[in-house]
């Protein structure tokens, strides 16, 4: 079975470079490509095939990768959504994910990197960079700092709303870290959405 891949990105090389990664990998077979959200929109209507996983960047002129998601929440909500983005912002990729992305990749990411989000993107419905763990058991002030966590709050509003100082709280996300096995605040935010902790 091919699965269907969009990549919507301004950058021609980057987007093109992905698109040739994407069409090397059996399985997948990219049918459109665009230079952001409208174009996108667009251009759906002449692509033969709808896609299942759609590549989008964040920051694009005209109609960035946030309003693209509110588009893609309504019109096409079955694709599965990787967000990319040159810069590795946890703000960036929270927001994103709040809006139905399935996973987040830097696009500095090596070539096997896009080959195993797209995989377990296909395989699991989403993508983190670590494997995946038996659900461990989380302490009550753990929790709370997850669900924080998933939030737009910096990691020091985040204490100071759980009435901690700045260092328990680096403690409470190591500590998240290693017993979820993830790598970043994106993969903590994952396993909020994936397991209902908080709701998107």
């Amino acid at each position: 079975m091919i699965h269907y891949v969009a990549v919507i990105d301004d950058h021609i090389l980057i987007r093109r470079g992905i698109a040739s990664i994407i069409n090397d990998l059996p399985g997948f077979q990219v049918i459109l490509e665009a230079d952001n959200g409208k174009d996108f929109i667009d251009r759906i209507p002449g692509s033969p095939h709808l896609p299942d996983i759609i590549l989008l960047d964040v920051n694009m002129p005209v109609m960035n990768g946030y309003d693209t998601m509110d588009w893609l929440g309504e019109f096409l909500p079955e694709a599965r959504v990787l967000g990319l983005s040159m810069l590795e912002s946890d703000l960036a990729s929270i927001r994103l994910l709040k809006k139905g992305a399935r996973g987040f990749l830097p696009k500095v990411s090596q070539p096997w990197e896009f080959q195993k989000a797209l995989i377990q993107l296909k395989d699991e419905g989403y993508y983190t960079a670590a494997p995946p763990k038996d659900a461990p058991c989380l302490s009550e002030k753990e929790l709370t700092f997850l669900k924080h966590a998933a939030s737009d709050l910096t990691y020091k509003e985040i204490a100071d709303r759980m009435n901690i100082g700045i260092r328990t709280v680096d403690s409470y996300r190591e500590r998240l870290f290693e017993k979820l096995t993830v790598l970043n605040r994106t993969g903590l935010v994952l396993y909020a959405i994936k397991n209902g902790i908080v709701m998107v």
